[in-house]
């Protein structure tokens, strides 16, 4: 059995409301982050080289190229999509410049949700508004939240330049509005352990969330975390400890999340380490079969009368 028949992913939310798989396409729209141009710092966040993880990165195709390009990559395999803006900070940017580019991403007729990646801190209520216009039109609005770590200390020595009041107060402001949040959390940060990770998601759990997004950390060509890296100053997770870690988490999340991804990988020679998350499928497979030994999404939580509840 695969990973849908322990967990709610995103793949059965689409198919639930359009009767499909929804494959997101992602975009780059050419914003920055504020981590980077010099408002918060400079060099971003220290595992961050996001061209490692969109091939978009660089290009000077219009939104219009980039998902038609996206939309012949799926090979058929969809025939609704989302246009997803992925590349560094997406809601970074005057609103004027903003609305116009989501507007050319949802003129599409193939489109039928927008996403939105972007940090805590870069959202106003003018965004939000916005976002909540396009829901009011019928599409599938998310706003992905990169949040990494709710620690204080993790934050900070990933110079991420935001705490978790910044989340706070994003998510109750858009939840607020009607818009469902994704939140990113990232699973062997420096310094953190299995207990940092729980005490992470039930952070996320209490401020209210809609979906997650569960990443290994990856060290990758041109982070600051590779020269550490090269140095001998970091340990990564194993795919093991990892797929015991997403496992718990799992069962410590309500039905109703939806998992938009458990695991994550990169490719080289961009990627670095671990070797195994060069892998599409191996970490994945681990985690199934976690669930399956150990029981799936919410089997670790209890219902009104203390009853353990299963998948």
């Amino acid at each position: 059995m695969g990973l849908d028949s322990h967990v709610n992913t995103f793949g059965l939310h689409c198919k639930r409301q359009y009767g499909q798989r929804l494959k997101k396409l992602t975009l780059d729209a050419k914003f920055t982050c504020p981590n980077r141009d010099g408002s918060l710092g400079r060099g971003g966040c220290t595992f961050c080289n996001v061209a490692s993880f969109s091939h978009e990165h660089g290009s000077v195709d219009s939104i219009a190229v980039q998902l038609a390009n996206g939309r012949e990559r799926t090979q058929g395999k969809s025939t609704k999509f989302i246009a997803y803006f992925q590349a560094y900070t997406s809601t970074y940017d005057e609103y004027r410049l903003l609305k116009q580019r989501y507007d050319e991403a949802v003129a599409d007729s193939d489109i039928v949700g927008l996403c939105v990646g972007t940090r805590p801190d870069c959202v106003s209520d003018e965004v939000i508004a916005l976002l909540a216009g396009y829901q009011a039109r019928g599409l599938e609005v998310w706003l992905e939240l990169g949040l990494q770590s709710a620690h204080p200390e993790t934050l900070k020595r990933i110079n991420r330049g935001h705490g978790f009041e910044e989340y706070r107060d994003t998510v109750t402001r858009a939840r607020k509005a009607g818009i469902k949040v994704c939140t990113h959390l990232i699973l062997g940060l420096p310094g953190e352990t299995h207990e940092d990770f729980l005490a992470s998601h039930r952070a996320v759990l209490e401020a209210g969330v809609d979906g997650l997004k569960i990443h290994p950390l990856h060290i990758v060509e041109g982070s600051t975390m590779a020269k550490a890296w090269r140095a001998g100053r970091m340990s990564l997770l194993t795919q093991e400890a990892y797929a015991e870690s997403v496992g718990e988490l799992i069962r410590l999340t309500p039905k109703e999340v939806i998992f938009h991804r458990v695991t994550a990988y990169a490719k080289k020679p961009m990627l670095l380490a671990p070797d195994w998350c060069a892998y599409r499928w191996e970490g994945l497979v681990a985690i199934v079969k976690n669930l399956e030994r150990l029981g799936g999404q919410g089997h670790y939580l209890t219902d009104s009368l203390g009853d353990q509840v299963s998948v």
